[in-house]
């Protein structure tokens, strides 16, 4: 995905269109000369619908778009014929996109599968015609009801990527060139700090013609749920994974620490996501030899997740390939929920 194109927010104008207005009309014609009411219902006004598609990967399509009218609905007329409904107006979006209320910050909706249409905003209601108000004490009404006002609503769209398997570590951890060598995926890679500053998705190889989605975020660092770098606000992209693989380089400082930045950041950010699976993986290891490597056994960080199960841990190098199939062995059976590395 190329920054340029990559869009996962927006915030747009939504009018529904009006209900059309209900028909004051008395049936006429050449042996009628009195006739009763015949006034047709109004028409509805057109909504404001998303749909999902699942061929859509960025809301790129919808950025400029920052008002979105709805068709009126035409009016009743004579003979009880209902006014036309306003044309429907269609916004399709990713699978993975919610929708909420840029006032009160309420999920409105989410998109979750191909297909799937939800009303944003919905068009006013037709007005009642004349012949709805006839009575034994009023044979002739000479009113109908007018047509419902259409809503003028903000709306934010936003996009949460559906993959598998989400990198979390911090910047320059090696989550993008790992992405580049287990997939086809070609995200930008260099030596500086948020060389990754938009999400990339990448499919992964498995055995027997298997694959699964693997997705890397920006780096996250201390204080992140402050705002500080590129804050939380790629954080929404791996609240819909099944696994999370935190990515530490072997030459950090300290491992136990950074690893414990990570957790507290995303428990800040949203504590459902500490309930995930997940994967530690040392990254960088071609730096080391094995007799190292020994040695920093004792600086992994010692954790078990919510059933008990030991986080496992990984040293790999996706440079020279050290520990990758293994470690597509460990995530594929964490998603399948097979815990054969409880040891």
């Amino acid at each position: 995905m190329s920054g340029s194109n990559f869009v996962d927010y927006v915030k747009i104008c939504c009018r529904s269109g009006k209900g059309g207005a209900g028909s004051v009309h008395f049936h006429r014609d050449k042996l009628t000369a009195k006739g009763g009411p015949d006034g047709g219902d109004g028409g509805r006004g057109g909504h404001i619908i998303v749909k999902g598609n699942a061929q859509l990967w960025t809301l790129l399509h919808l950025k400029y778009r920052k008002h979105v009218l709805g068709e009126d609905g035409q009016s009743g007329s004579s003979g009880l014929k209902t006014g036309a409904d306003g044309e429907d107006i269609i916004l399709e979006v990713p699978i993975g996109t919610v929708a909420k209320d840029e006032e009160t910050g309420e999920i409105v909706f989410e998109i979750e599968h191909d297909g799937q249409e939800e009303i944003l905003v919905a068009g006013g209601r037709g007005g009642k015609g004349n012949n709805h108000f006839k009575s034994a004490t009023m044979q002739t009404p000479r009113f109908a009801q007018p047509g419902e006002p259409g809503l003028e609503e903000w709306k934010i769209l936003e996009l949460k990527l559906l993959a598998d398997v989400g990198l979390v570590g911090f910047p320059n951890a090696g989550k993008s060139t790992l992405l580049s060598v287990v997939s086809a995926a070609k995200p930008e890679i260099a030596d500086y700090p948020f060389t990754t500053i938009v999400p990339n998705l990448g499919m992964v190889r498995y055995r027997d013609n298997q694959s699964f989605v693997m997705a890397d975020i920006p780096g996250i660092i201390e204080g992140a749920s402050e705002g500080r770098g590129l804050g939380t606000r790629f954080l929404r992209h791996i609240e819909r994974n099944s696994v999370l693989l935190f990515m530490i380089p072997v030459d950090t400082k300290d491992i136990r620490e950074e690893y414990k930045i990570l957790m507290n950041e995303l428990q800040q950010h949203n504590p459902e996501l500490i309930d995930k699976r997940r994967v530690i993986a040392i990254t960088k290891c071609d730096m080391i030899d094995d007799e190292l490597q020994e040695q920093l056994m004792n600086e992994i960080p010692d954790d078990k997740m919510n059933d008990g199960m030991k986080v496992p841990v990984m040293f790999i190098s996706a440079v020279t390939n050290k520990g990758i199939v293994e470690l597509k062995d460990v995530l594929w059976n964490l998603m399948n929920e097979r815990s054969f590395l409880d040891r």
